[in-house]
């Protein structure tokens, strides 16, 4: 019978679904089928490699060390691609500026880059020098990669019995690379990348290239760098021909120049001398015999004073002219002469008063370093100290190192006020309590003065009026909302202070006005300056002018023109008021008889940090006190040791010149300089020489002249101590938890 067509199209899909379906089961069954042979016949085949016992538990821990060598090299990688980050293609030609740096007056103070001290081949230097520096500083060094995990082993095995530090730690690869790439900063990723680039140099030179250029690179106290500038400068001689013991004294100075400086301590100098030549015999290099004579008569270095060598100064000053010939201003030339503003006068007696300060007060506030920076009002960098001992540490302090500002932050908010016009010196505000969400910052005191002026509230440093000039400086964009205020009004703050010279990233929190963001120690002296010369940016700089090989001007300092950051109104509205903070306020101990000082002291919390940071219409000044690791010290404040220092500088720098008033403050006897753009270039008095004193521009022009006068050894000594500190010498008892204290 036949079906009808729709019928018949229903039974044929239908068959067909059952044909598709089946050809489905068919084919995975024989596929699962074909499966399972196949795993039989790879696991009858792999039972051949199976292993029981012992073996299996080596096979089972060689796979483990496998997979975690391939984690770890992958962590290694990881780790390594800053440090070499760190190196170029021509990394080594980069390293060839030579530099000889002169002070205002044209006289040599120091120079810097590889070239200067490496007239001597390898093959020229003294056999017992180089056996000298081996064995004392890393005895394995031709036998190890980089990195010496048995010499490390030993010398803390050494120290730790009390045999000292006559044997390092790191090789001699690792220093070099800390010389060429690092800095002396005290971290665990500067130890990381230090280890790291020893491996890429040892990759990248020979062992007799390393050694060469540590030689000729490594810090040797006195202010100079190398071996052969070493030889001259405590011997008189050339390095080829100083004798053993000599060479032995040379070869003590390189893990501690100044600790070991015979020109410093000379017994000190010779016992190292006697610790490397016992290390000769101990490596195989001489024997007992060979060194009684250099026993028996030890080195006598030439007779020295202890040079000014502003070792901190010209370090940031090379990075600078670094700087400026990878950026192509001084053309291709290499070979370059640098006039500085540096000012040795000021300079000697800066790190004479930290020095003596440290000494004299360290222990009682706890506190063991120190950084200063001298600026002229325009940036002009006229002295610097990174830190209390340069041939101990070179990391500098005062330009690398990021601390709390504290209070010393505040007239950066002030000025954030004035310049959008909400407040005046004599505005009325309240110290009341207020808080940003469920942050309520105290004053020092832990208590409020309510009703008074910002003049008032600036002198006594008081840390609730600057979260209102926040709040404020939002408010006046239309924000209502509080906590959207502030923040909007910490971005004007910010904007303002980066403006003025705070170069580094201030993060924003709701403490930020008093004080809480990082800053260093030459940035605050810049953003202050602009205080001091009516209002323009003082970017620091040390190049007062650059000659090339040929003695040609290539660069001058003054081709370049200041930009206006703030007003000459809100200029001398600062200027009045940081002026009474000196002189009614916390920076009582700065005054200057006869000069307007205006500044401002900051504290932070847990008494980490301590800073002054204040200026006359001749100098600005920042200066602070603290400790490497962050551990508190002894209640100090910025008012006290900071303050005190500040003063001590500027007493002496200010004698025999001819003295600026502050642009808009009003002194007596004179009328008020208008903080204008041509303020600091306006002529100055002649008071200092109606007084019949010799004017440091006079100085200036004999020096450029023929370089005979030097005001180091001639300018007045200002008084020889401190008077008494009292612990807390603001005035206040301390609160913890509060970063913005006076």
């Amino acid at each position: 019978m036949r079906l009808p067509p729709a019928t018949a199209l229903l039974t044929r899909i239908k068959r067909g679904a059952l044909a598709f379906d089946a050809w489905v089961n068919a084919s995975l069954y024989e596929s699962g089928r074909s499966a399972g042979e196949g795993y039989e016949t790879f696991f009858r085949r792999m039972n051949v490699f199976s292993v029981r016992g012992w073996k299996r538990g080596v096979l089972d821990l060689t796979s483990e060390a496998m997979t975690l060598g391939t984690g770890g090299a992958i962590a290694m990688l990881a780790l390594a691609q800053p440090a070499f980050n760190l190196t170029s293609d021509n990394w080594l030609k980069t390293q060839d500026l030579a530099v000889t740096f002169l002070d205002r007056y044209g006289t040599e103070v120091g120079r810097r880059g590889i070239k200067h001290d490496d007239s001597l081949k390898l093959d020229d230097f003294p056999d017992t020098m180089i056996k000298a520096l081996v064995s004392t500083e890393d005895r394995r060094f031709y036998e190890h990669w980089g990195i010496d995990p048995i010499g490390t082993a030993r010398a803390l095995v050494s120290n730790s019995r009390g045999g000292g530090s006559t044997q390092g730690g790191s090789s001699i690869t690792q220093q070099l690379a800390k010389n060429l790439f690092l800095s002396n900063e005290r971290s665990l990723e500067r130890k990381i990348n230090e280890a790291f680039l020893a491996l890429w140099l040892e990759c990248h030179l020979t062992k007799n290239e390393i050694l060469k250029l540590y030689l000729d690179r490594a810090y040797m106290g006195g202010g100079t760098f190398g071996a052969v500038a070493a030889a001259d400068y405590y011997f008189g001689k050339r390095l080829k021909d100083i004798s053993l013991a000599e060479a032995a004294m040379l070869a003590g100075l390189f893990k501690a120049p100044t600790k070991y400086a015979p020109h410093v301590n000379l017994p000190a100098a010779r016992a190292r001398a006697v610790d490397v030549l016992h290390n000769m015999v101990e490596a195989g290099f001489l024997t007992e015999g060979q060194i009684q004579t250099a026993l028996r008569n030890p080195a006598t270095p030439v007779t020295r004073t202890r040079d000014i060598t502003a070792d901190y100064y010209l370090d940031w000053a090379f990075g600078e002219i670094k700087g400026m010939a990878d950026a192509g201003r001084l053309r291709s030339d290499r070979v370059l002469t640098v006039k500085t503003p540096l000012d040795l006068a000021i300079q000697k007696r800066a790190d004479q008063a930290v020095e003596n300060t440290l000494r004299q007060y360290g222990d009682q506030y706890e506190v063991e370093e120190a950084a200063m920076v001298i600026l002229d009002p325009d940036g002009a960098l006229r002295a610097m100290v990174g830190g209390s001992d340069y041939g101990q540490s070179q990391f500098n302090r005062a330009t690398d190192a990021l601390r709390q500002p504290g209070s010393s932050f505040k007239p950066y908010v002030y000025a954030a006020g004035l310049a959008a016009g909400l407040y005046r010196p004599e505005t009325r505000v309240v110290d009341a309590p207020i808080c940003i969400g469920n942050w309520c910052p105290q004053n020092y005191g832990r208590s409020f003065s309510g009703a008074t002026n910002l003049t008032v509230a600036v002198a006594k440093s008081i840390n609730t009026i600057p979260i209102q000039i926040s709040i404020a400086l939002g408010k006046a964009l239309g924000i209502s909302h509080q906590a959207n205020a502030a923040k909007a009004g910490r971005a004007k703050i910010i904007d303002l202070a980066h403006r003025m010279g705070i170069t580094t990233p201030l993060i924003d929190t709701v403490s930020l006005p008093i004080g809480s963001a990082e800053v260093n120690v030459i940035d605050q002296a810049a953003a202050y300056a602009v205080f001091a010369n009516g209002g323009r940016k003082a970017k620091p700089y040390a190049a007062m002018e650059v000659k090339n090989s040929a003695g040609e001007i290539i660069y001058r300092h003054a081709d370049e023109k200041p930009e206006q950051i703030l007003s000459t109104q809100v200029v001398a509205d600062m200027n009045f008021m940081l002026n009474k903070v000196v002189e009614e306020g916390t920076g009582k101990r700065a005054q200057l008889e006869g000069i307007k000082v205006a500044g401002k002291s900051g504290t932070t919390n847990a008494y980490k940090d301590a800073w002054f940071v204040a200026y006359t219409g001749n100098f600005v000044g920042a200066v602070w006190f603290g400790n490497d690791d962050s551990t508190s010290t002894n209640k100090m404040t910025g008012g006290s040791l900071p303050a005190m220092t500040w003063r001590e500088v500027m007493e002496s720098a200010h004698k025999g010149i001819e003295l600026k008033p502050l642009p808009g403050v009003k002194e007596p006897g004179r009328p008020a300089l208008q903080a204008s753009v041509d303020a600091a270039a306006a002529p100055v008095n002649a008071a200092a020489s109606a007084a019949g004193k010799l004017s440091r521009r006079s100085f200036e022009v004999i020096g450029g002249l023929n370089g005979l006068f030097r005001t180091v050894e001639a300018r007045p000594s200002p008084r020889a101590g401190f008077e008494p500190v009292t612990p807390l010498a603001e005035g206040a008892r301390p609160v913890s938890g509060r970063i913005g204290m006076p």
